[in-house]
Parts: C-alpha cells; sequence; structure tokens
C-alpha cells in the first residue's frame, strides 16, 4: 500500500513494481485526491491491473486506513502536505497530516500485522525552520519510536530522507522550463545550491530500506548537488535572471544530516544512515554486517559543501533524459 499513491513518487513506485514485482498480489493506491486518482486508473486500469486498488482515503481518518491495510504487508507512507508556504499558513492543517496522519498511519499497521513500513521524509526536517519540516522531523521520530512498541510482532519501521526529486510536482526544473519563453527567470537567491535525486533513484532508496532496514533506519542518499543558476543556465542560457528572494521559511543550502545527527550517523557506502540514539537491535551486528564506519563527529551533509557539484551541461542531459526536457 502506498499512502499519497497519486503523487509524483507514488506512480513512479507503481510503475516500478509492477516492472519488477509483475505478480504482486495486491497493491492498494490510498490518497484523497479523486481527480488524481482517476487520471492514474488510465494509466494502470484495473481491467489490465488486476491487482490494483484505488482508495479514496486520507491519512487523517484512521478507520479508512485499518480497512484499506487488511491485507497488507508493507507499507510506503508518502502523503504529506509538503508546501512550506501553505503549511506557515494553515499550521493546524499541516500538523493533522503531517504528525497526526503519521500516527494513524502507525496504529493502523500495527493493528494489521504489516511486516515493512517506510516513511518518506525530507532535507526540511533536518534542523527545521519551517513548519514543514518540524512536522515531518515530528513524524519522523514517531515512525522510529513506533519500533519500540512493536512488541512480538514482525514489523520495522524506517525512513528514508532526500531533497527535491528532480521534476515532482512544485519543483524549480519544470517551473523554470514553462517560464522560458517569457525571457526572464525568478532565481531566489543566486548563491542557493540544492541536491539532486531522480524519481527512480528515490523509488531504489525506498525498495532499499523495504528490503534491509533491521528497524530504525534514517537512510539518506549520496547524491549530487547543483547551483540553482546552473539549472537556470541548462534550461534558458539566453534568459535574464531576476533575484526575487528567499520565501518565508526557505533555506539557502539543503540538509540532510546535521552535525547533531553526526554522533548517530554511519557511512554504509551506498547511502548514509541515522541510527537511533537507543537502537532495539545489537549495534556490533549491525556494523559488522553492513560493513559500517562511523562519520566523524560533527560531520554534516549539506548541499553547499558536497564533494560532487553537477555542471551545466550535465543537468541539461539529466533534464533530457529524465523529464524529457527540449534543451
Amino acid at each position: 500500500m502506498i499512502t499519497g499513491g497519486t503523487g509524483s513518487l507514488g506512480k513512479q513506485l507503481v510503475r516500478r513494481i509492477y516492472l519488477e514485482y509483475p505478480n504482486v498480489k495486491r497493491l492498494v493506491v490510498f490518497s484523497r485526491d479523486e481527480q488524481k486518482q482517476f487520471q492514474m486508473a488510465q494509466e494502470f486500469p484495473p481491467e489490465k491491473y488486476k491487482s490494483i486498488r484505488y482508495f479514496i482515503g486520507d491519512v487523517r481518518d484512521k478507520e479508512r486506513l485499518f480497512r484499506a491495510m487488511e491485507g497488507i504487508d508493507t507499507v510506503i507512507h508518502a502523503a504529506a502536505m509538503k508546501h512550506v508556504h501553505l503549511a506557515e499558513y494553515n499550521p493546524m492543517e499541516a500538523v493533522k497530516t503531517n504528525i497526526l496522519g503519521a500516527q494513524n498511519v502507525i496504529d493502523a499497521c500495527l493493528a494489521n500485522n504489516v511486516n515493512r513500513v517506510v516513511a518518506l521524509s525530507t532535507d526540511k526536517a533536518a534542523a527545521p525552520i519551517n513548519l514543514y519540516g518540524a512536522t515531518k522531523l515530528t513524524s519522523d521520530k514517531l515512525f522510529i519510536a513506533a519500533n519500540n512498541i512493536r512488541g512480538k510482532r514482525d514489523i520495522r519501521f524506517s525512513v528514508v530522507r532526500y531533497g527535491n526529486v528532480m521534476g515532482s510536482n512544485g519543483s524549480v526544473m519544470p517551473f523554470f522550463y514553462k517560464k522560458r519563453n517569457e525571457g526572464v527567470l525568478p532565481i531566489t537567491d543566486k548563491q542557493m545550491t540544492r541536491f539532486n535525486i531522480s524519481l527512480d533513484e528515490g523509488v531504489d532508496m525506498v525498495f532499499h530500506a523495504i528490503k534491509k532496514a533491521w528497524g530504525g533506519e534514517i537512510f539518506v542518499p549520496k547524491i549530487p548537488s547543483y547551483q540553482i543558476i546552473d539549472v537556470a543556465k541548462a534550461i534558458c542560457p539566453e534568459c535574464k535572471l531576476k533575484e526575487i528572494g528567499i520565501r518565508p521559511g526557505e533555506k539557502l543550502h539543503e540538509e540532510m544530516i546535521t552535525t547533531s545527527d553526526s554522533f548517530f550517523t554511519y557511512d554504509l557506502e551506498q547511502y548514509y544512515v541515522i541510527l537511533p540514539s537507543q537502537p532495539n537491535f545489537d549495534l556490533t551486528k549491525y556494523i559488522a554486517e553492513h560493513k559500517a564506519k562511523k562519520v566523524a563527529q560533527g560531520f554534516s551533509y549539506n548541499s553547499k559543501d558536497n564533494n560532487y557539484f553537477l555542471s551545466v551541461s550535465q543537468l541539461k542531459d539529466l533534464m533530457k533524459k529524465h523529464l524529457k526536457f527540449d534543451l
């Protein structure tokens, strides 16, 4: 079951699940937007995809979650109220969806004997400066702590954290591409940097967490950064750039691991992982099995100090490949 299953990542998850696990017995797409479900059913019609089920529902509605999870063994929690400025203006609505909704998902998973639960996080949950980030940090804490109340159930809760997904709803690349015909691209700040991850890389992380999590991990990808002005140059080199200033609650650079997290962060080669301060598994065994290396005290992982930045030509190639932009 995928909560928020009609979003950009939800749809890509469904595509990949049917590609890699065509014999899946039941796949529930759970979301509150009936129009998006109607549109998604054109791409994945139940007549052809016999195992798919479209459930209209809101994570705020615990009873609906309980019903939707009957017979489900894996839950991917992607539902969220995610627009920073909307959360600032409607704070309690963000709390109801991102915090109370997260706890409803946890309760439903425990009651229905689900085996694996992966919740999606965001860079904004690391040292949050806006309400959206604060609600997602709280959500992360709830999912990690859920491992402490699983009792004898065979269930593992974990989290995957990454920044803006390339081309996802509301992201900067489609916005610039749409604006390029106007000859002027509005830039929040010319110093701004961001991490870059594709939808497929995001799906890979979710699959990794489902298969490999021991319960309690926050997985963080090792991904490149880009300068926001380089994205503008890749999309419209002749466009003028108009600096409009950072919006309320927005950071100049993305951060996924803070210096405070460094005490519990390990390098797993492919990913970083932030472990609970008191894991409910044998840490020595975990380190040995994953060949995990503790990061240096005071380590932080942010888009400004990243070792790998994408060039203008690399950005152009990625947008042509993943977003089908005509550049």
